[in-house]
């Protein structure tokens, strides 16, 4: 035991003794992820507020008097730069218009019928004609959806319920009962909505990547230097010299994930304040909502390392390794964010015991205020089992000769 730990201490100072490691495992990943959740921000906040303020540019054909009292009156008409025409200047320019829609330089058109008006006046029962309004506009520009959206509730709206009141009088009589819609929700699992979507892809991914980081030079890079040769010739057990290294790159490896997901959490406001309330106002965990999150990652961990020790073990050098394992990143990758697109439905007991995958539904459930404790402790046990049996493995291939010194 005493040389397992030597071994595990030899391996950690190895590494925070190397001021270039330290920097690249722990400090350019706080940076890095502090900077692209602050650029994006501002860049989301800049896009809102750029669609806000644009004023609208708008083709009104055929337009009733009104329809013109309407939008004068509504915000959207102090703001918009709004061009009446009739049917015949419209036909005339038909072509320019609405190119100039497809090109992003006007966003909406607005059509009335050219008797818009006298046959919404002459309707008096079902079976009569109704007018008819065509919007036309451009909903891969984000101007011209945006306008779409204003222009519909500020005045289309307002136009129908002028119309039905001088067509009814009493607009309560259409009103068949009053709809009162209340939301039900606890305020914790809302604020931590956004998160529960980020943390679980997040979480996985980081995880393995920090392990990769390690792992890999620390068997194969080692072999390859031949430095793995001479410990093995020692008066050392294999099976210490495994623990110790596992050890030390589970170690490096949750610190690492530590510092990615603390830098996740302190950044999500910097995307949020951009775009007013996404769900992440108010972020906390409890105690033992921690305990469970740290207990998960640790199990992930250790499953991480019984992986990557495995194929650094059965590869001749760091080259070898990095390219069989880049695969498995691509399948981390997958089943990390596939829990982002999850729907309201529950989960078997058994989508829990997939390692990776399981561990990801844990932390998004605990995120969410709906983490069992059956679908915790089957989260756990299913990972960590595999991470025994591959930790016995990576013994056993220390054991061979001909892959220890690639003979």
């Amino acid at each position: 035991m005493n040389k397992t730990i030597l071994i595990a201490k030899k391996e950690l100072f190895r590494i925070f003794s190397d001021r270039k490691m330290v920097f690249s495992l722990y400090i350019l990943p706080v940076i890095i992820v502090v900077a692209i959740y602050s650029i994006m921000g501002q860049l989301i906040g800049s896009m809102s507020k750029d669609i806000e303020e644009h004023n609208a540019v708008i083709t009104v054909v055929n337009p009733t008097d009104e329809l013109k009292d309407i939008i004068s009156s509504s915000e959207m008409g102090k703001n918009a730069d709004i061009t009446f025409v009739t049917e015949d200047e419209y036909n005339s320019k038909k072509a320019e218009i609405e190119d100039s829609i497809l090109n992003g330089d006007s966003d909406l058109i607005v059509y009335l019928d050219k008797d818009f008006g006298s046959v919404a006046d002459s309707y008096v029962a079902g079976g009569d004609s109704l007018p008819s309004m065509k919007i036309f506009y451009n909903s891969t520009e984000n101007y011209s959806s945006a306008s779409y959206s204003n222009f519909d509730s500020e005045v289309v709206d307002t136009y129908k319920t002028t119309l039905l009141d001088s067509r009814y009088g009493d607009l309560s009589m259409l009103n068949a009962f009053n709809v009162d819609s209340q939301v039900i929700c606890k305020e914790e699992k809302a604020n931590m909505e956004f998160l529960a979507m980020m943390l679980p892809y997040m979480v996985v991914m980081m995880l393995f990547a920090g392990v990769m980081s390690v792992g890999v030079d620390a068997i194969a890079g080692e072999k390859e230097r031949g430095t793995l040769s001479s410990m093995l010739i020692s008066p050392v057990k294999r099976s210490e010299i495994v623990a110790g290294k596992l050890i030390s790159m589970a170690i490096l490896s949750i610190i690492s994930a530590v510092v990615y997901c603390v830098a996740m959490i302190l950044s999500i406001p910097n995307i949020t304040g951009g775009v007013g309330n996404m769900g992440a106002g108010n972020i906390s965990f409890t105690v033992g909502q921690m305990l469970q999150l740290v207990a998960i990652m640790v199990v992930l961990v250790y499953f991480y390392v019984g992986v990557i020790g495995l194929i650094a073990t059965l590869s001749p050098n760091t080259r070898a390794a990095s390219s069989a394992i880049s695969p498995i990143y691509i399948v981390i990758i997958i089943l990390g964010m596939m829990t982002m697109f999850r729907t309201g439905g529950t989960n078997s007991i058994g989508s829990y015991l997939i390692p990776v995958y399981g561990s990801a539904l844990a932390i998004s459930d605990l995120c969410k205020l709906e983490l069992t404790s059956i679908n915790f402790l089957a989260s756990v046990t299913g990972t960590l089992v595999c991470g025994i049996i591959l930790t016995f493995v990576v013994a056993k291939a220390f054991n061979s000769e001909k892959l220890m010194f690639n003979a």
